[in-house]
């Protein structure tokens, strides 16, 4: 493998472990603010980042990379409102996709056409996590007013579990 893809791909998987990193202090703040439902949202999400993270990490072994971790920085965990939490969630995201992109065209670059098709599925998922950001903020847009339109929300989003995907 190419050493700048391989470096990419390493730092890659340290984005996603501090997803999931951020994910969790998400869900604690939800905690704290009795947002359970949103809480269990959150931990899932960082649940499902820990996933994506470990299919970094065996795929870079699958091609004889040595894998070395890095320092996880500190997430953010003060935020003014549940729809600033996922309006930054949502930045993070977007980040994300701008990330799996250039990993992308760098795959092509070099190419890489295992690493490319591998990328693929992140690139897809990417384009499915924005969405879903995008369709609870505005679910909050519309109650965040309302105590007992958010409290229904929030029930709403505590049966959501981890769907472990191929």
């Amino acid at each position: 493998m190419n050493k700048h893809l391989e470096s990419g791909l390493l730092k890659q998987l340290n984005r996603e472990f501090h997803s999931a990193y951020i994910y969790l202090g998400m869900s604690s703040y939800c905690t704290d603010k009795d947002l359970n439902g949103f809480a269990n949202w959150l931990f899932v999400q960082y649940e499902e980042e820990q996933v994506h993270a470990m299919k970094i990490y065996k795929y870079l072994l699958q091609r004889g990379v040595t894998v070395e971790l890095d320092s996880i920085s500190k997430p953010v965990s003060d935020f003014s409102s549940i729809l600033d939490l996922f309006k930054k969630a949502l930045a993070h995201e977007e980040f994300m996709t701008l990330s799996f992109n250039e990993l992308s065209d760098v795959a092509m670059e070099h190419r890489d056409h295992a690493t490319y098709n591998f990328l693929q599925w992140f690139v897809n998922e990417q384009v499915e996590e924005e969405s879903i950001f995008q369709e609870i903020i505005s679910k909050i847009e519309r109650v965040e007013s309302n105590s007992q339109a958010l409290y229904m929300l929030d029930r709403e989003l505590e049966n959501r579990t981890l769907q472990v995907q191929a």
